[in-house]
C-alpha cells in the first residue's frame, strides 16, 4: 500500500489519494473531494483533478495521456541510452523550427556539444552561452533539448557541457567538469559576454558552480538561468511530496526524508555550500532567470531558491506556468514551451554584453 496513489477519472482527469492502494482505476475513483489533517500535520487529500482549460490544447493532450503507476526501474546505462537517443532524435526533429549545426568537441579535457546557429550577427560573435543538461545527474537528458532553441532564437553560440556523472562520478565532479571549461572559455570570452544556465539536474549544478565561481575568485559570468531546481539537497520540498516527473501522472511516491542515499551527494556534507547554495553567501551573484511551473516536483526547490537570491540582493526573475509538470518546455513544440523559450532568449539577449 502506498501513501500516495491515483485516481483517473475518464482517462483525462487526474488527482492524489492518501493511505490508498497505488494502482487505482475508473472503478475506483472517488465521487466525492474530501481532505483532512491528522495530529502530526500530514494531509490526507482525495481529489479530482481535471485537465485545467488555462493551457493549450496541445498540453491539455499531453497532461491527459494515461501513465502507469509503476517505476519502470531502469538501469543506470539503460538511462544513459535511452537519454542520448532521445537526444540525436531531437537534434534532427529540431531544425525545422529551430535551425542549428551540431558538433561534438572537447573543451578542458571535458566533453562538450557545440550548437550554432547558421548565422551569428556581428554583434553578438563575442557572445556564448554554457548549459549543464538535465537527466538526474545520472544521464544526458538535455544538452540538445535544452540548448538548439536558445541558440537560434539568441543568434549565439551554446556550449553544452557533457559533465561526469553519477553514480560513478559523485559531486563535486560535475562541478568541477564545468569549472574547467568555464575558465577556458574565459580565455575567449569576457565574462560579461557568458551565461550559464540549465534545467533539472542542470538548474541545481548552475546555482553549485555559481556559488564555486565566487569561492575561486573568478569573474561571475553576466547572467544565470535556474529552470526547474533547487538549492538545498539536504531536505525535499513540499512539492516533492505532491508530484512525480509527470507531474500528477505517472509514478508518484512520497521521497525519503533523508537524501543520504542519493549517489550524487557522495560522502558530501548535503548542507556544503556548493553542493546546496541555499546556505552559501549569495550576495554579488549575477541576474538570475527562475522557470518552473505549478505540476512540477521541483517547484518548491526552485521557488525558495529564488527568494534565497532575492534576499541576497541579486536582481531575479521569476515564471511560473499554469499547471504543467516538470522540464515540459523539452516538449518543444507546444505554446508554452515557445513562449518558455523565447523568455529565456530575451532574458540572456538583456543581460549579456552589459
Amino acid at each position: 500500500m502506498s501513501r500516495f496513489g491515483r485516481s483517473i477519472l475518464i482517462g483525462s482527469c487526474f488527482g492524489i489519494l492518501s493511505a490508498c492502494v497505488a494502482q487505482t482505476g475508473p472503478q475506483n475513483s472517488p465521487t466525492t473531494d474530501s481532505s483532512y489533517v491528522d495530529d502530526h500535520g500530514t494531509a490526507h487529500v482525495t481529489r479530482v483533478v481535471p485537465v485545467p482549460e488555462t493551457i493549450s490544447p496541445e498540453a491539455q493532450k499531453w497532461l491527459a495521456q494515461p501513465r502507469s503507476d509503476v517505476d519502470p526501474n531502469v538501469s543506470v546505462s539503460q538511462n544513459r541510452t535511452n537519454g542520448e537517443n532521445w537526444q540525436e532524435t531531437l537534434a534532427k526533429d529540431m531544425q525545422s523550427m529551430y535551425p542549428t549545426k551540431l558538433t561534438r568537441d572537447t573543451i578542458a579535457g571535458v566533453p562538450v556539444r557545440i550548437i550554432t546557429p547558421p548565422s551569428i550577427p556581428a554583434e553578438k560573435r563575442d557572445r556564448v552561452l554554457i548549459n549543464v543538461h538535465g537527466g538526474g545527474f545520472r544521464a544526458d537528458w538535455g544538452s540538445v533539448a535544452e540548448t538548439v532553441p536558445i541558440a537560434s532564437l539568441t543568434q549565439t553560440k551554446v556550449i553544452a557541457v557533457l559533465y561526469r556523472l553519477s553514480p560513478d562520478s559523485p559531486f563535486p565532479a560535475a562541478v568541477e567538469d564545468t569549472v574547467a571549461v568555464y575558465k577556458e572559455v574565459l580565455k575567449t570570452y569576457k565574462p560579461n559576454n557568458v551565461a550559464l544556465y540549465g534545467t533539472s539536474a542542470g538548474a541545481i549544478l548552475t546555482g553549485e558552480v555559481a556559488v564555486r565561481l565566487k569561492q575561486l575568485g573568478l569573474p561571475l559570468p553576466a547572467a544565470l538561468g535556474i529552470f526547474s531546481g533547487s538549492g538545498d539537497l539536504s531536505q525535499n520540498g513540499d512539492s516533492e511530496a505532491i508530484f512525480g516527473l509527470w507531474g500528477l501522472s505517472g509514478p508518484l511516491s512520497i521521497p525519503e526524508k533523508s537524501r543520504a542515499h542519493d549517489p550524487y551527494l557522495g560522502s558530501a556534507n548535503p548542507r556544503d555550500p556548493v553542493l546546496s547554495p541555499l546556505y552559501a553567501d549569495l550576495k554579488g551573484l549575477p541576474p538570475t532567470f527562475f522557470l518552473t511551473s505549478e505540476r512540477d516536483l521541483l517547484l518548491s526547490g526552485t521557488v525558495n531558491l529564488h527568494r534565497a537570491f532575492l534576499h541576497a540582493g541579486v536582481e531575479t526573475q521569476l515564471v511560473v506556468f499554469d499547471a504543467l509538470p516538470h522540464a515540459f518546455w523539452n516538449q518543444f513544440t507546444f505554446p508554452e514551451s515557445i513562449e518558455a523559450d523565447h523568455m529565456i532568449a530575451d532574458f540572456f539577449d538583456k543581460h549579456l554584453g552589459k
